[in-house]
């Protein structure tokens, strides 16, 4: 129908409104990790999600190395993977520093956009794939999330350990190889 200025009434279904799977999702898992975080705090809601990356972390693993054809990745193929999944689902994670004892990955483009904000829980999804990845492939991770941009900074700073320590510190997580 047309209204008196001759332009279409608005519709559902042509109303300017920014809903599709994605922002969908997003906020799902933001409304969600944001329910865990005050019904059972922070920490606890940490450890909930972190079961969920350890086993998306465990998929993506099994799913580089048959497209790999390889039983393992190595270290060189590890640092690739972490930075490409990254990239496939938006992030923007790249390497500033490779040594013996670590990986050191900036990002600049959280997957989660702006839904990240305030919701420092979902970073454990970042701590879980990026550990059980190289854990799974190296023997072992130690993840550290130096910066976040869930805690206001303006990108990521991930610490990926490869050498285990008699004492850990207290805000990293601890991942090994789970035999096959």
């Amino acid at each position: 129908m047309k209204a008196a200025n001759d332009q279409l009434e608005p519709s559902v279904q042509n109303a300017p409104v920014d809903l599709g799977r994605d922002i969908f999702l997003r906020s799902l898992l933001r409304e969600l990790a944001g329910t865990l975080e005050s019904v059972v705090g922070v920490a606890e809601a940490s450890g909930y999600i972190s079961v969920v990356g350890g086993a998306i972390g465990e998929q993506i693993d099994a799913s580089y190395r048959a497209a790999l054809k390889v039983d393992r990745l190595d270290r060189a193929q590890v640092q690739d993977v972490l930075v490409d999944l990254k990239r496939r689902i938006q992030g923007d994670f790249f390497i500033i520093e490779e040594r013996e004892d670590r990986i050191v990955l900036g990002n600049r483009a959280c997957p989660f956009g702006a839904f990240v904000q305030g919701r420092p829980s979902l970073c454990m999804m970042t701590s879980n794939v990026f550990g059980s990845i190289t854990a799974q492939n190296l023997g072992y991770a130690r993840v550290e999330i130096e910066e976040a941009i869930a805690t206001g900074h303006p990108g990521c700073k991930v610490i990926v350990h490869l050498k285990p320590l008699e004492n850990i510190e207290p805000n990293t997580r601890e991942y090994f190889r789970v035999e096959d």
